[in-house]
């Protein structure tokens, strides 16, 4: 059975036909850097599937300090060339290849409270030394809708026109990765696309996983942050690639998510379903939540190919039949802004 649920997870992963399109438009190779941690292995591999459908003989380097045993040599033997680098140290950030298109996604986030300085250091400190050595490049830099305040569920999330109130540093933290690189972009004149993710989902982590976990093991789920929105992590990737060709001068702001506002309890319900439990609920839905209007997302990329209740069908069997997951938490519940 397992074969099955694996094969229904890796025909998720496969380049669209857009995606596939949108490559061969591409000029000039691709540069992953941070390409070790939760979306960057994936990113790369549908990269290359995508290059490889389209028929374009193009580079795609996949940079990372690469501390998951196998995986720089996984990547190497899929056609991916690879290097190891740790970004802080500037030496070795100066040694890496000029690429024509820049995916940015080294950062933190997952235990920042007690770190603040190393989270400074990540998110705000390094995009400016990176913002220079490629100013000369197309950069989709990776982002967060932490950047939003709370909003009221009623107003449908905040659009890329509102204004960033960062709670906390984590938050703070990547507002000033985003205002480096728009200052890098109208400096240097350097395309730029900044993309504001929340929530990617796989099935290995993510929001739905998170409830999935609590309903099928009978653990409270707390309702304070009610809705939240989600997004296949395969159809994050697709639109991370694909923003390659929607970079400006000045920098462009993008919000990447599903376009439902959904109830916490709604999912954890639908997850009831399927485990056969009834969900166990602390506390009351609040009137704001962290949640990004994505329409203009889907206006330029159009609607994620994977729907959610799809989403939450794979990851209840997946979850039955013991699957591998990662224990790295969203933190979605957090509404003081403490990582």
């Amino acid at each position: 059975m397992m074969k099955d649920i694996q094969q229904v997870y890796q025909d998720l992963l496969q380049p669209s036909d857009a995606l596939v399109a949108d490559v061969a438009k591409l000029d000039g190779d691709i540069i992953i850097l941070g390409a070790g941690g939760k979306m960057g292995p994936a990113l790369a591999r549908l990269t290359k599937q995508a290059m490889d459908k389209a028929g374009v003989n193009k580079k795609i380097i996949a940079v990372s300090r690469f501390s998951e045993v196998g995986l720089q040599s996984a990547l190497n033997k899929e056609g991916i060339e690879t290097i190891s680098a740790d970004l802080l140290e500037d030496e070795q950030l100066q040694s890496l290849p000029d690429v024509k298109n820049v995916l940015y996604l080294a950062g933190t986030k997952f235990g920042t409270t007690g770190k603040e300085s190393f989270t400074w250091a990540m998110n705000s400190y390094l995009p400016g030394r990176v913002a220079e050595k490629y100013k000369h490049s197309n950069i989709v830099v990776f982002s967060t809708g932490n950047v939003y305040p709370l909003t009221p569920v009623v107003m449908g999330g905040a659009a890329e026109t509102y204004p960033p109130e960062p709670l906390g540093e984590y938050a703070q933290s990547c507002l000033g990765r985003e205002r480096i690189f728009q200052y890098t972009s109208s400096k240097y004149n350097t395309p730029i696309l900044i993309y504001r993710l929340n929530y990617a989902n796989d099935v290995t982590y993510g929001v739905l996983l998170e409830i999935a976990k609590s309903v099928k093991e009978s653990k409270p789920i707390n309702l304070k942050m009610g809705n939240v929105n989600v997004i296949w992590q395969g159809d994050a990737n697709e639109v991370a690639i694909r923003s390659l060709l929607h970079c400006t001068v000045p920098s462009k702001i993008l919000n990447v998510t599903g376009p439902e506002i959904l109830s916490v309890q709604w999912i954890a319900e639908e997850f009831g379903k399927l485990f056969g439990k009834e969900p166990c609920f602390i506390n009351e839905e609040q009137p704001t939540a962290l949640l990004s209007n994505a329409a203009e997302c889907s206006h330029l990329f159009g609607y994620p190919k994977t729907p959610v209740k799809k989403i939450i069908e794979l990851l209840a069997e997946w979850l039955n039949q013991g699957g591998k997951t990662i224990n790295k938490e969203t933190h979605f519940q957090e509404r003081t802004g403490k990582y």
